[in-house]
């Protein structure tokens, strides 16, 4: 079951749409629907509960992915990157921030409902 809504963008999610469904050949819908695929899987930080919180903070990407970053980084410093490997290292850098945004988040939270000390505070 699908449904139609008619939603007002501002212009800067707009223009930012456009620019990426330019990039990836993609229509402005498919874009649209795949960023809010995207938020409706991601359940904030601080609703998750106290396991998933301490597992979001201690997350790490795939080696598989984190050995192709390191690799189209190093292209991409020699100025050797193809189009489509300049597409992928760019979606494999927003992935990358996104995960390193949430897992500041649930560091935060984990702090905050005690479940792990502060960072600058050392154990003995």
């Amino acid at each position: 079951m699908s449904y139609t809504v008619t939603l007002e963008l501002p212009d800067q999610i707009a223009q930012n749409a456009r620019q990426v469904a330019l990039k990836t050949e993609r229509s402005l819908t498919e874009v649209l629907l795949a960023w809010l695929d995207q938020a409706a899987a991601e359940i904030p930080v601080d609703e998750l509960s106290d396991e998933q919180v301490l597992a979001v903070s201690t997350f790490e990407l795939e080696a598989t992915i984190q050995a192709e970053l390191s690799e189209l980084l190093a292209l991409n410093r020699e100025g050797a990157l193809q189009p489509r490997q300049q597409l992928r290292l760019d979606e494999l850098m927003q992935l990358y921030r996104r995960h390193l945004v949430r897992k500041a988040q649930a560091l935060k939270v984990a702090v905050d409902r005690k479940l792990r000390p502060p960072l600058n505070v050392q154990s003995n």
